[in-house]
Formats: C-alpha cells, sequence, structure tokens
C-alpha cells in the first residue's frame, strides 16, 4: 500500500505537467474544470466579477497561464483536430460517457461526504443503470430514457459545503485554473478513482486514461477557450473569474 501511494502521488504531480488541458479547458476526470457540463466559460463572462479572489501569486500564475495557452496552440490543439476528424462526435460523446460512468466512486464518496444521501442514491442508480443498459456506460441511458441526470461530486466541492474557503487562486502549468483548497481536493479525489488501482505497479493505464479523457473533453468543447480569448479583454482575469463562478455554483447547489 505503502508502495502504492508513493506511485499515486508521483503520478499526480506527473499529469500537472505531461496531458491536461491548458488554461480552463479541461483537466483530469476527477479535477473541477469548465467542461463537467453543458456551461462553457464564456457563459460565466456576464457574470457580476467575483471579490476578493484572493491571488498573491499572480506573477507566477499568469506566466502559468501564457505557457498554457502555447501548449494548448502548439500541441493540444492539433492533437484535438485530428482526433476529432477521425471520430465522429457521437462516439466522442460515447466515450465521455464511458469515462464519466468510471468517475462513480468518487462521486459516491463525495455526495456521501456532504450527507447528500438523495444524490448518492442517484450516483448508485445511474451507474447501476449506464453499466448493464448502457453497455458499460458507453451509453448515458439513466439521463435519455429515465430522466436521472448526473450529479457532480469532488473533494474541493465537499469541502467548500464544510466551510473552507477556497483559499489562494493557483493556476497550475498545463492543469490551469484552481485553488489550495480544490488541488488539495484533487490529491484525495486520486486515491478515490479506480483507474490506479488496475495496475498499480505501471502508470501505463492512468497515463492512457487521463490523457485520452482530456483529449476526448476537449473535443467535445472545441471552441471553448478560443471564445475566452476573443471575448474577454484579459482573458486571464476571464478564465479565473470562470473558474471561480463555476465552483461557488458547485457549492452552493444544494
Amino acid at each position: 500500500m505503502k508502495k502504492y501511494r508513493n506511485f499515486n502521488v508521483f503520478s499526480m504531480f506527473l499529469l500537472l505537467f505531461l496531458f491536461s488541458a491548458s488554461g480552463s479547458i479541461a483537466a483530469p476526470q476527477n479535477y473541477p474544470n469548465l467542461l463537467d457540463n453543458d456551461q462553457t466559460a464564456t457563459d460565466f463572462l456576464d457574470q457580476p466579477a467575483v471579490v476578493n479572489i484572493n491571488d498573491p501569486l499572480e506573477p507566477m500564475n499568469r506566466a502559468f497561464f501564457q505557457f498554457n495557452d502555447k501548449f494548448y496552440e502548439w500541441l493540444l490543439k492539433p492533437v484535438t483536430d485530428v482526433y476529432m476528424w477521425v471520430l465522429p462526435f457521437e462516439l466522442r460523446d460515447s466515450i465521455n460517457n464511458f469515462f464519466l460512468n468510471l468517475a462513480m466512486p468518487v462521486r459516491l464518496v463525495n455526495t456521501l461526504l456532504q450527507g447528500n444521501l438523495e444524490a448518492s442514491g442517484v450516483v448508485l442508480e445511474r451507474f447501476l443503470i449506464n453499466t448493464t443498459l448502457g453497455v458499460y456506460g458507453f451509453a448515458d441511458i439513466a439521463d435519455e430514457e429515465f430522466d436521472i441526470e448526473p450529479r457532480h461530486a469532488d473533494f474541493g466541492q465537499t469541502l467548500g459545503k464544510w466551510g473552507m474557503g477556497e483559499g489562494i487562486y493557483l493556476c497550475w502549468p498545463i492543469i490551469g485554473p484552481s485553488s489550495a483548497r480544490d488541488t488539495a481536493g484533487f490529491v484525495a479525489d486520486s486515491y478515490a478513482s479506480v483507474i490506479p488501482y488496475i495496475d498499480p505497479s505501471s502508470s501505463t493505464v492512468t497515463i492512457s486514461y487521463y490523457s485520452t479523457n482530456m483529449v476526448n473533453k476537449v473535443s467535445l468543447h472545441p471552441d471553448a477557450y478560443d471564445e475566452l480569448k476573443r471575448y474577454s479583454l484579459d482573458p486571464y482575469v476571464a478564465s479565473r473569474q470562470a473558474y471561480y463562478e463555476y465552483r461557488k455554483a458547485l457549492i452552493d447547489r444544494p
């Protein structure tokens, strides 16, 4: 177990620098991001600015934001364009459903920690329906046929519902917008994810899962980051505001 924990923490930091999305585009499956629902970053730009965003590391964060911007333009976008050309939207959407189904343990643990038994029941019900009738989750039968909508839950959200503040704002290389609270939540959620347990002695499965999930998720919202840059005077400030509005909405939601 000690060996696995060391591997898991190492893999988490490796993922920060090797594969995820740039800016506010995407992140590993269990990491909070702006593409977990049908909204894009620009949907939050018309809302009032979040006050008191604690960003004492802004010079460093802006440098990482610029790095992420180049990563997106030079690597992530070209790879995603090829991926979109090869796979039709319907197949990419099915792959996204499969990844969402695999994230059930993280959602279940956090809905329980939040004391939301109704949401926990929904998470379990969706998993059972989609794993069976939805063929391992490739089809979201629970939503399409039974109107059982997905419930988002992560440990950063759980900490927020417990009353913990977001702490300082952070823009991680490759991963993008976060906060001290949500970064800690990401680390905690990595232990609830089933992916690293498939082959604890190797990082191949973990890398393949997160990299494929990242590219697939961006392919479903290919214009999100470009829209944010196009409609904002300062993309860094816009992505920071969009991230905080999104996270606040998740925490405030019953």
